[in-house]
């Protein structure tokens, strides 16, 4: 039990753990020094002690008014759950967008990941970047929430297993304005072999391992592969391609959207993307072409190098509540790893096969594998000669 002493005394707001341990010493000293030290000073000496031991058993980080760097996509959380921690919390959370994971990747190699304290990562990257040494631990310990994540996703990726939380997962596929098409888009060809009333009215997201990947899906190979001769067809199609492409980027989600203004008919997004977009107009429609497409995952992670991963562990734990991670999922429209909030979310958004594919599809699509060193190299060629 707390003597009535000790528990009036306590550390002023403002003293940090240097001048703390400076204040013992000179406590000390006077002690040693005095006629004394009286049994009270005795006493408060040690009460002082105690209550700056307690201060320094406490993470000098766990304090509020912290600020947050959050490395992620653009529109891929609600405001209002971030508002809403940070009123809980006391803790700022500022965003830095990317649009593709290349240029993620572009960035975290310049910055040697300094500079974010959460990073969002697809998972093909993880391996990387926890190898570089750029990853924290994240896992129950940190983050008591993450229980609530079905561990098929975090399987998925091993490099994810104490590394990363599952953020959401998806598919990518081709929207389109129904109302500007001869036919509905049912295959990949439709977009690498359009019909001619689409010259120049075609978005290509600007991303290798998606352009190309999809290139080899509509030629019937896998996503992955480092086949010479199977990306040497993936180039020529890409090639042959590039006078119906508007342009090499990614649609932007608001009324402002070139595909709702018409000035572009059809375009690679990803799904819930595609449903936000939907919003905005009722010619908008998703499909998953019958080849299958490329499942992805994305992470949330802890930079090693930030200076607040307390805070950053808040952050992650607040997300994962299932009343929160449930909140965020019909936000953004993508579907959540997270059990708990599933069972939370409406029939009909479960049921949204734009949301959650059907079985059959995922059966015929791939998640991104390791490419061989060569076949990454033909890859990035093939890239820079197509969006050049």
């Amino acid at each position: 039990m707390q003597s009535p002493l000790c528990s009036k005394l306590t550390l002023p707001p403002t003293l940090n753990l240097k001048t703390s341990l400076l204040t013992s010493i000179f406590i000390v000293i006077h002690l040693g020094t005095t006629r004394g030290g009286t049994l009270v000073m005795a006493r408060k000496f040690l009460c002082y002690l105690t209550v700056l031991i307690s201060a320094i058993s406490t993470p000098v980080f766990a304090t509020d008014n912290q600020e947050l760097v959050f490395l992620t996509w653009s529109e891929y959380i609600d405001p209002e759950i971030v508002s809403e921690f940070e009123a809980k919390h006391g803790i700022k959370v500022n965003f830095v967008y990317f649009e593709s994971d290349e240029a993620r990747d572009r960035l975290m190699v310049e910055t040697d990941a300094k500079g974010y304290d959460l990073i969002l990562v697809n998972g093909s990257s993880l391996a990387a970047y926890d190898k570089r040494g750029w990853l924290a631990p994240v896992n129950q310990s940190y983050a008591e929430n993450i229980k609530h994540i079905d561990q098929t996703w975090l399987n998925k990726y091993p490099s994810a297993m104490d590394r990363a939380a599952p953020y959401f997962w998806g598919t990518l596929g081709i929207v389109y304005r129904a109302d500007h098409v001869k036919e509905p888009f049912t295959h990949w060809k439709q977009l690498f072999e359009p019909d001619e009333t689409l010259k120049g009215k075609i978005v290509i997201i600007n991303d290798s391992r998606e352009i190309i990947g999809m290139a080899l899906k509509s030629l019937g190979y896998s996503f992955n592969s480092s086949s010479s001769d199977e990306l040497n067809e993936a180039k020529r199609l890409l090639l042959n391609q590039k006078p119906f492409v508007y342009e090499y980027s990614y649609p932007i989600l608001t009324e402002e959207s070139t595909l709702i203004t018409g000035e572009i008919s059809a375009a690679m997004v990803y799904s819930g993307d595609a449903l936000a977009l939907q919003e905005h107009s009722d010619d908008i429609e998703y499909v998953v072409p019958q080849e299958g497409t490329s499942l992805w995952i994305d992470f949330i992670t802890v930079s090693q190098n930030s200076k607040n991963k307390h805070a950053a562990y808040k952050f992650i734990n607040f997300l994962n509540q299932p009343e929160i991670s449930a909140r965020n999922a019909e936000y953004v429209y993508f579907a959540t790893p997270n059990k708990a909030a599933e069972s939370l979310l409406p029939k009909d958004f479960l049921s949204n096969t734009s949301i959650y594919p059907a079985q059959d599809v995922i059966d015929l699509s791939e998640f991104e594998s390791n490419i061989s060193a060569r076949g990454l190299k033909k890859r990035n060629s093939i890239y820079q000669r197509v969006v050049e």
